[in-house]
């Protein structure tokens, strides 16, 4: 089958890999029909992890089901399916409570697996023609048969509910301003599921012109941090007190205010400023705990200096860590079929799955619009 295989830093290929086959009763083989790009994968695709040439990228599939394995029971071929980018075991003790993003089972000695991710173990990713998914009963969430909303719903793999959690791990309530710094994919989402839990006021830091477009698309305040301050900004939509919650959707690539050069921890030091004192801090991006192309030896070690003092100081909380997908996919599957929901709105970009060297780097360079591609394996 076609399939995208990294090369090495800022070069990835279409070449034929082995096709995926039964190797567990509780398999099934999915012909995929869409499968997203994600910032996470501009990570590996950037050469800034320990990713080696030969993995087939793609966390965030759906499709078709075309084979089953003996064990399954309640997946029939022909399903319309969509899975978590976590590969989860659904019995293990940290499934069983919810933590389907730290499965003890999938990925012996580390918790957590992924398709298609350095150190999530051997599953290979979906950016191809079928993708196989272990602990089907548990992994796969039934769609409405057809073609119908295929955008908004390959969002439920991985960024729909990162950006849902970012505001689950900041506590975000009815009536609360919120701070999302990040206008790429998974900060609009965040933003907008602020919106979707009723935040009164939503603020979006970013630099690119085309996220904070979107950003205000949707009701949020755009703010662009090479105009000053960030936290600052906010500051005075706020009467001087900040925001209630804020959200890190940037994560450890983060890039310093009016410099053309990384901060990694910029992002989580310019939300102590910006939160009020006893609010709390949701991060779900991503910080790793080595960085090859980190600015300086402590990052490269995943070591960040943040203002921890000053975050103790003010009374704020923090929770971070990768999403739970399965925790909100079922919920946001059905706001999304009820139209309640319609994450689609930050898909800039569908194309074959032919095209996809050209579009990650257009997308990694934030060119031409690019926020947000699907891919069409099957045209």
């Amino acid at each position: 089958m076609r399939a995208v295989v990294y090369k090495g830093p800022f070069e990835v290929a279409i070449e034929q890999v082995e096709d995926p086959r039964i190797q567990h009763p509780n398999d099934v083989i999915v012909r995929v029909t869409s499968t997203a790009i994600c910032g996470s994968d501009l990570h590996m695709y950037e050469g800034r992890t320990a990713a080696e040439p030969g993995i087939v990228f793609g966390h965030e599939n759906l499709g078709v089901i075309e084979e089953t394995g003996e064990g399954v029971t309640s997946l029939s071929r022909g399903d319309r399916v969509v899975m978590p980018f976590n590969v989860a075991c659904g019995f293990c003790k940290n499934c069983t409570a919810g933590f389907t993003g730290f499965c003890l089972t999938v990925n012996p000695g580390f918790a957590g697996g992924a398709y298609g991710y350095v150190a999530m173990g051997p599953y290979v990713g979906g950016q191809a023609e079928y993708v196989r998914v272990p602990y089907a009963d548990f992994n796969c969430l039934k769609l409405p048969e057809g073609t119908e909303k295929e955008t908004d719903f390959v969002l439920l793999a991985d960024i729909f509910p990162t950006g849902y959690h970012g505001n689950e791990l900041a506590d975000v309530r009815p009536g609360e301003s919120v701070a999302v710094y990040g206008g790429g994919p998974v900060g609009l989402m965040a933003a907008y599921s602020a919106m979707l839990r009723g935040a009164s006021k939503v603020f979006v830091v970013d630099r690119v012109a085309e996220r904070l477009q979107k950003a205000e698309e949707i009701g949020a305040v755009p703010i662009d941090f090479t105009q000053g301050n960030p936290a600052e900004q906010i500051k005075e939509h706020t009467d001087g007190q900040g925001t209630d919650k804020g959200v890190d959707a940037v994560g450890y690539q983060a890039q310093a205010q009016g410099e053309d050069r990384e901060e990694p921890a910029i992002v989580l030091n310019s939300l102590v400023d910006t939160v009020r004192p006893t609010g709390a801090l949701g991060v779900p991006g991503l910080y790793v705990p080595r960085d090859p192309g980190g600015p300086d030896d402590q990052a490269k070690q995943g070591m960040l200096m943040v203002s921890i003092g000053r975050l103790f100081e003010k009374g704020l909380r923090m929770g971070t860590g990768q999403c739970n997908v399965k925790r909100y996919n079922r919920q946001l599957r059905d706001m999304i079929i009820e139209d309640r929901a319609t994450p689609s709105f930050v898909v800039s970009h569908e194309l074959p799955l032919d095209q996809a060297p050209s579009a990650y780097e257009k997308f990694d360079k934030r060119v031409e619009g690019y926020t947000k591609v699907v891919l069409h394996p099957h045209g």
